[in-house]
């Protein structure tokens, strides 16, 4: 991902133009589609972006049993196609939880070969508090949409893991609650909960040298090689967008995360 991945909800009104998109149409012939993913009760009830699409969590997450991994490139192709979105569209994505459903939309994208992408900084509250919201469910024209590989994907394997917890240039960092951390986590790893990056205030992220310093204080620096790692890779997927909107070229997303980590008799280290 790129450092302007993080978007604010101004710059998005100014591109989905001044009428913030009060026609109901996703019109994907612009410059932006929008991507709701709450549930639908959310969506149609307390209202969205107006021109959004709504791809729910659920629908993007794989089945039962193995929540960390991605739903396939048969499957996501035919979301997204049904979404109405293009290959080449510009995407932003948003939830109502600090952006981290939101980030494991876009991370997903990313590995099928999307590469303009965006989150909505401070979720959908950002959007309600200075913007019109609608009710609408727009018309969506179907696409037919292409997956591709990435220049670059994030993904690594368990694998990867085992080598940087003797890597002095790696970091292994756990973004779980602390509690959870303390009970079990992979050796050598430090404990960065992804919450502690947002601002409960705004619902956004913290300023930029508030960012650093904490990231700093936990030892995850640019230079760097971060592996990411939580349970089923959801949270991890919030702290990938900030470290990338941050500059942070050598990142590694380990999909399988603790679920298969235990699975497969990872070593596990308790405390803090």
């Amino acid at each position: 991902m790129h450092e302007n991945v993080v978007v604010s909800a101004d710059w998005l009104a100014d591109r989905l133009g001044g009428s913030d998109r009060l026609d109901g149409v996703a019109d994907r012939s612009g410059e932006v589609a929008v991507v709701d993913v709450r549930d639908a009760w959310e969506y149609d009830g307390i209202g969205h972006v107006p021109g959004a699409v709504n791809v729910p969590f659920e629908q993007f997450r794989s089945e039962e049993g193995d929540e960390g991994t991605l739903p396939g490139a048969d499957a996501w192709a035919d979301l997204l196609g049904e979404a109405g979105i293009s290959v080449d569209d510009t995407v932003v994505a948003y939830d109502d939880t600090h952006g981290v459903f939101a980030a494991r939309f876009l991370v997903t994208a990313e590995c099928y070969g999307h590469e303009d992408l965006h989150l909505l900084d401070g979720d959908y509250s950002s959007w309600m508090r200075d913007h019109e919201t609608s009710s609408e469910t727009p018309e969506i024209e179907p696409t037919t949409y292409a997956v591709r590989e990435p220049d670059d994907s994030p993904l690594v394997g368990r694998e990867t893991v085992e080598d940087a917890m003797d890597d002095p240039d790696a970091v292994i960092v756990d973004t779980r609650d602390g509690w959870e951390f303390e009970e079990g986590h992979v050796p050598g790893a430090v404990n960065l909960d992804w919450r502690e990056l947002v601002d409960e205030e705004t619902r956004g992220l913290k300023p930029r040298a508030q960012l650093e310093s904490i990231l700093a204080d936990h030892g995850v620096t640019p230079d760097k090689r971060v592996v990411l790692y939580c349970n089923t890779a959801r949270r991890i997927s919030h702290t990938y967008v900030v470290l990338s909107s941050l500059g942070y070229d050598r990142l590694a997303f380990y999909e399988g995360s603790l679920t298969e980590w235990e699975a497969v008799d990872g070593p596990i280290e308790t405390g803090s």
